[in-house]
């Protein structure tokens, strides 16, 4: 069994087309397909069953792509980790982060980041959908609202949010110390569009309680949806932490009594993945600072 051959035979596993498989790795069609076919052989059973032009896996090929799966991840690992000693504990690292986390908590703390590691390359990506990003291996640490349970990846916890009400600092509310869940459904709302993690965590929120939110604005720009509010156009909905960012654009938070929308922020990545020296060291990092506050 030659690693080439598993190269092919997992191509045609991601594309279930021979010919755009053999597209995929640079060479001809009739050649992927006869190292496919001496695999099977090798191994004594099929690997595909040919539907015409089409192909699907077998038993057989599913149990093999499982395992090639991870030994080409275990490869990657292999190399990663030969390149940080290379570079005597340099390095490089890819990290996504929820667009309104970056765009203003968590841009302070990767700039100390650079500062305190000028040797590691950092690359930061904005991503409503992080998990699926650290899944594909987009990307290698995730920063974001904590996931549901999945055995690919480590979720390790940060902080636990409570959301309250932001307001003009002359709203008609901005003396209030607490507002009630029930009386958001009376304010116009200025939110993140559908499809946004925020949107729908609120949404979602309010509607098993009974009510839906007066949505007046949508915008997927943070510096947007703040000045919205400023001008007094509607109110948002967020964690106080975000806020704290904000204290120029003269703002108030004002906290819900009697059961918040709560979130939890977690640090995750692939739990088959090599954390190399940027990786753990950025890890260590993050949790102190963001666990501090």
């Amino acid at each position: 069994m030659e690693l080439r051959q598993l190269e092919y035979f997992v191509a045609a596993c991601d594309e279930l087309h021979f010919t755009k498989a053999a597209d995929k790795m640079g060479v001809s069609q009739p050649n992927l397909s006869l190292q496919i076919k001496a695999l099977e052989e090798e191994l004594g059973m099929p690997l595909f069953d040919r539907i015409g032009k089409r192909i699907a896996l077998t038993e057989a090929g599913s149990v093999l792509l499982k395992y090639a799966r991870g030994m080409f991840q275990n490869l990657r690992n292999a190399r990663h980790e030969l390149d940080e000693l290379r570079h005597q504990r340099g390095g490089s690292l890819g990290v996504a982060a929820l667009p309104s986390e970056l765009d203003y908590r968590l841009t302070p703390m990767f700039i100390e980041f650079c500062k305190k590691y000028p040797n590691i390359k950092l690359k930061i990506v904005a991503e409503v959908d992080v998990a699926s990003l650290v899944l594909s291996n987009g990307i290698d640490i995730g920063i974001s609202v904590t996931p549901l349970y999945d055995s690919r990846l480590v979720i390790r916890p940060l902080t636990r949010e409570e959301y309250g009400l932001v307001v003009p600092q002359d709203h008609e509310l901005s003396a209030r110390a607490s507002i009630s869940l029930t009386e958001l459904k009376e304010l116009p709302i200025v939110t993140y569009p559908r499809g946004f993690w925020g949107r729908e965590f609120l949404e979602n929120h309010c509607r098993q309680r009974g009510f839906g939110l007066n949505v007046v604005v949508e915008t997927s720009s943070n510096p947007s949806l703040f000045t919205f509010v400023k001008e007094n156009i509607g109110v948002t909905i967020l964690s106080n932490s975000l806020l704290a960012s904000l204290d120029q654009m003269q703002l108030r938070f004002i906290p819900i009594r009697e059961d918040p929308p709560v979130r939890e922020m977690s640090i995750i990545y692939r739990s088959d993945k090599y954390l190399n020296h940027a990786a753990q060291a950025f890890i260590h990092f993050a949790e102190e600072r963001l666990k501090e506050h």
